[in-house]
């Protein structure tokens, strides 16, 4: 029991002495003259202490133990700075796996559907989604990123010019969302989204001010949802390269179209890669064909990848990928060949992306990442990217209706 005694005291001196050692290192730059002098009292008066005598130890202990709250005050408020510090690293944490590692990434545009969503509407009877207009409007926003986009004429009348674009002004909610409003026989309305976005969806911007609405017309019966956004995977292609049929995110540095730079128009942009470098494309009856390099013979493109199988399926607005007549028609009898150190990009919405088709191949350099998991919102695409098969509707190339389910 004594050595037991005795071993605990040498303990509770050398962790004071340590105590007060580490002090001085670690708060060298904010301690005083004064308080550094008496760190070094205790740290020399237990390098002395007779390490055999219990008394001596004792005292030591008693003596300078109970003067560390003197001499290093605890501060007022002293959880917070605590908190602080633990969301510091946490932050620098998660901006440094950000950076390393995975990227989130919003979708601008139509040009990957029905694979994934831009900005877009989604009409009343065409959603797949059973809780979509079930819960409050909030709970719509924070879970499917939907607004409500409903507009039923209350009085018989014609559109009246009330802004800038002749019919409709830009309008703000708390801030940040935007809205169109509008005046129908006296009454103001206002639908979700830009006004370019809800000409395009309403309707309202295919017709003319002579046009009476009637009462009790119903104009627009849906939702407008912000779009997926994913989280990127910075990391996994400088290890195992890119694959055709992967999903890429890629910035448009260096890259011109019409003579003018793409990063006007967009500085990130997400498309499919159709082709690899020392690949030649081509596309035949909607159906991309790629020869690799030291091959003699096209093979299609689902002979590289079972990612392509949907882009043929033409169902659920799926329409295969079409050709263009400019700089890189792809139609001609050699193809095109992709340059080294260059990839070539697809949009799954091929009649409606702007894409390798129009300004070349994307160089390595540009790669930003794969697309990884859709994050928000939820719906049939939330969870990893591109692993749903497509809703079972045939394609109507004339209407596309089925490229807007959700």
């Amino acid at each position: 029991m004594i050595f037991g005694k005795k071993h605990a005291l040498r303990k509770e001196l050398k962790r004071l002495r340590i105590h007060a050692r580490h002090n001085l290192i670690v708060d060298d730059d904010i301690l005083s003259d004064k308080q550094k002098k008496a760190l070094r009292e205790i740290q020399g008066a237990c390098a002395v202490c007779n390490l055999d005598s219990e008394d001596d130890m004792e005292k030591t202990i008693s003596k300078y133990g109970r003067s560390f709250g003197k001499i290093l005050p605890s501060p007022k408020y002293a959880w917070v700075r605590e908190y602080m510090d633990v969301l510091a690293v946490a932050m620098a944490v998660a901006f440094g796996i950000r950076g390393l590692f995975l990227q989130p990434f919003k979708i601008p545009t139509s040009s990957m559907q029905p694979t994934l969503f831009g900005i877009h509407y989604i009409n009343n009877e065409g959603k797949t989604n059973p809780l979509l207009g079930k819960l409050s409007p909030p709970l719509d926003y924070m879970l499917f990123s939907c607004e409500r986009a409903k507009l039923e004429i209350r009085k018989s009348g014609y559109l009246k010019p009330r802004g800038t674009f002749r019919f409709f002004v830009p309008e703000t909610r708390f801030g940040i969302f935007q809205y169109a409003g509008f005046n129908i026989a006296g009454i103001n309305y206002s639908l979700p989204g830009d006004i370019p976005k809800v000409l395009e969806y309403s309707g309202l911007g295919k017709r003319e001010d002579d046009i009476e609405f009637r009462e009790g017309q119903l104009i627009c019966d849906g939702w407008l949802s912000s779009g997926d956004h994913l989280f990127v995977d910075r990391f996994s292609h400088l290890l195992t390269g890119l694959k055709r049929g992967d999903i890429v995110v890629f910035n448009t540095e260096g890259i011109y179209y019409d003579g003018s730079a793409l990063a006007k128009k967009g500085y990130y942009y997400i498309k499919r890669l159709a082709g690899l470098p020392g690949d030649t494309l081509k596309i035949i009856n909607r159906t991309l064909y790629i020869r690799p390099r030291g091959e003699s013979e096209f093979r299609p493109a689902t002979e590289f990848s079972p990612k392509f199988e949907k882009i043929y399926s033409f169902k659920g607005g799926y329409h295969g990928h079409w050709n263009v007549a400019v700089e890189n028609d792809l139609s001609g009898e050699r193809g095109f060949e992709i340059p080294p150190d260059s990839y070539f990009m697809l949009g799954d919405n091929s009649r409606n992306s702007l894409d390798s088709r129009y300004w070349g191949a994307v160089p390595r350099r540009n790669i930003v990442g794969k697309a990884l998991f859709v994050f928000w919102p939820v719906s049939r695409r939330w969870g990893p990217t591109d692993r749903k098969g497509p809703i079972q509707v045939s394609t109507d190339l004339e209407t596309m209706k089925s490229m807007h389910f959700q």
